[in-house]
């Protein structure tokens, strides 16, 4: 069992950065990929970023350049560092985990509000 705890959202101006944080606490055995999603009001949750087991990335169009997915397997950790940041960034962003069983993890959320 994997449990997930994200951390760093808040309240930030437009332009600005934020560094989300996702805590993973049980083994991360199988664990093959690391993501971040996010879901406004009134939208369906969708793919931000995410990491895979051999380091490789995959990126949301709206946030190429902008937004950067790294992870330090021995902390469990997993960030999403956000910069020029946009009011349409504003939304809970997920922390989520893929095990190689099929099952996958989610914590309960961040809210990020971006706005002047």
């Amino acid at each position: 069992q994997v449990q997930l705890v994200e951390s760093g959202g808040g309240l930030v101006q437009p332009g600005g950065s934020l560094r989300l944080s996702c805590v993973a606490s049980g083994s991360i055995f199988g664990i093959y990929y690391m993501g971040w999603y996010r879901q406004a009001p009134g939208k369906q949750r969708e793919l931000v970023a995410g990491i895979f087991s051999g380091g490789s990335t995959t990126y949301a169009e709206s946030v190429k350049g902008r937004f950067t997915v790294s992870r330090d397997s021995a902390k469990k950790m997993v960030y999403l560092q956000m910069t020029s940041l946009k009011p349409e960034d504003t939304a809970v962003y997920y922390c989520n985990h893929a095990h190689t069983s099929g099952r996958g993890y989610w914590g309960q959320g961040t809210q990020v509000t971006v706005s002047s």
